[in-house]
């Protein structure tokens, strides 16, 4: 028996090997990120760089996955490097501190998957209009702040997306610019918005706001981003 005996039980041979052979890069490794790349390493992923400039801070050990009292002041990308070569050592992890801005170049057409799960509302739109512009494919997660029912968490083409602030904000800010996206491409999102009720936060570097959030919803969003990712390997092998 192996590691990735229960995977290939459901799969199949071929369905693991396309798995073994994919190739995907995942923009942010935060609360929805870190809970995504953990999914697909378990699931037998053979190909995975991750791309983050923050190290942990003490406020993201209520939802993100390399955040611990011992992994303070870490890159989060090289925590989880770590952490994924015990899981499973034949996955080859590259590790990049690095923040995905308009005219950086990351080689996108030389991956199958683009996974966004990147805050920044400036760099997530740049992130779609690139990557629907390579041959591979594209899904991204939109907010995943103020909410607390996970039943409400849903999957929708980009402009089908309703309720969620982050959405329309993007949707806006493409059609001001008068820039849209090549190719559609299927979003995570919640139509739940609640209000933060404690005291305002210090939202960081380059963040305009710091909203309250929860490990189940991130940790579903980053899940489901996986799964959107694998669904779409296995339905392209041979």
């Amino acid at each position: 028996m192996n590691a990735l005996a229960r995977t290939e039980r459901l799969v199949g041979a071929d369905g693991l090997k396309g798995l073994q052979n994919a190739r995907v890069i995942l923009f942010g490794v935060g609360g929805v990120g870190s809970w995504c790349a953990e999914a697909l390493i378990r699931s037998g992923l053979g190909h995975l760089t991750l791309v983050d400039p923050d190290c942990v801070d003490i406020t993201n050990i209520n939802r993100q996955l390399p955040a611990t009292l011992e992994t303070l002041g870490r890159p989060k990308v090289e925590v989880l490097k770590e952490r994924f070569a015990a899981i499973n050592p034949a996955c080859e992890v590259t590790a990049l501190q690095d923040r995905y801005c308009q005219g950086a170049d990351f080689g996108l057409n030389g991956y199958d998957v683009i996974l966004d799960a990147i805050d920044s509302l400036t760099d997530k739109a740049n992130l779609i209009l690139e990557a629907t512009a390579t041959g591979a494919e594209f899904f991204s997660a939109m907010g995943a702040a103020c909410k607390t029912d996970p039943t409400q968490i849903r999957i929708a083409e980009f402009f089908d997306v309703r309720g969620c602030p982050l959405g329309a904000a993007l949707r806006k800010k493409l059609r001001k610019n008068k820039t849209l996206p090549s190719k559609p491409f299927l979003c995570v999102y919640d139509s739940e918005v609640l209000p933060n009720l404690g005291p305002e936060l210090d939202p960081g570097p380059g963040k305009a706001i710091a909203n309250g959030t929860l490990a189940h919803i991130t940790g579903i969003f980053g899940f489901t981003l996986a799964g959107l990712a694998i669904r779409h390997i296995l339905d392209k092998r041979p």
